[in-house]
């Protein structure tokens, strides 16, 4: 049994990005603890009804997949560069050496959303073997209407080389993403069912399963 930990900047990412994969580990034994990076609060601009939609959707998810456990930090959606990087590092680094992960997942760098690259540059900050030594495991996972729409010109794109098969989860993943009723949304909107299916589609006939999902692996330590 591996201690599994994915890091979201927003919640829905990890189903997108990762979900098959993450119900995977939980068949098959592993304890999977969920961080998000961003809250829904008043002082962020969000409604009360929409706050307590938000919060009963994470609560229903985390009971979907059984989840060891989930926290989400105090900081403002879209608002993650004005939050200094060492406080950003802190926070992540506190639940880090609370979980004491084997395996982490991580957003894509180059996502067109900026919170995506904070939280990407913040977590890999806790991945030094001097400093949290029984993190073994690094992937960057790839996230539908972030990943694809990222233009940096410098951005060699979303290249991945490892792929896991979810086909015996997939079905579960589109069951899981729709208790997100107000991120999913009818074909062509990039989050449709539609979508998110074409890209597993996509990732299985790379490796010959009927679905599966990719990532960037950029550690592994035997």
């Amino acid at each position: 049994m591996k201690n599994v930990l994915v890091i979201t900047p927003h919640p829905d990412d990890e189903t997108l990005g990762c979900g098959g994969t993450l119900l995977r580990h939980i068949a098959e034994g592993d304890k999977v603890y969920w961080l998000i990076g961003t809250t829904s609060t008043e002082e962020c601009g969000f409604n009360s009804e929409r706050i307590n939609i938000r919060q009963k959707e994470i609560k229903t998810v985390h009971d979907a997949y059984g989840f060891a456990d989930y926290k989400h930090l105090d900081f403002c959606t879209t608002e993650l560069d004005q939050v200094p990087r060492n406080t950003l590092i802190q926070e992540i680094s506190n639940y880090v050496n609370e979980v004491k992960p084997h395996t982490m997942y991580l957003p894509y760098r180059n996502d067109v959303h900026s919170d995506h690259a904070h939280i990407f540059d913040a977590s890999v900050a806790c991945t030094k073997s001097f400093r949290y030594p029984y993190v073994k495991k690094v992937c960057v996972y790839e996230t539908l209407s972030e990943t694809e729409f990222g233009m940096r010109t410098d951005d060699p794109g979303f290249k991945p080389n490892m792929w896991v098969d979810i086909s015996d989860y997939f079905e579960r993943k589109i069951e899981i993403m729709k208790i997100y009723k107000s991120e999913i949304a009818e074909h062509p909107f990039p989050r449709s069912e539609v979508s998110i299916k074409s890209l597993a589609r996509l990732r299985g006939a790379t490796i010959g399963f009927d679905y599966a999902e990719s990532f960037i692996s950029i550690k592994e330590t035997y």
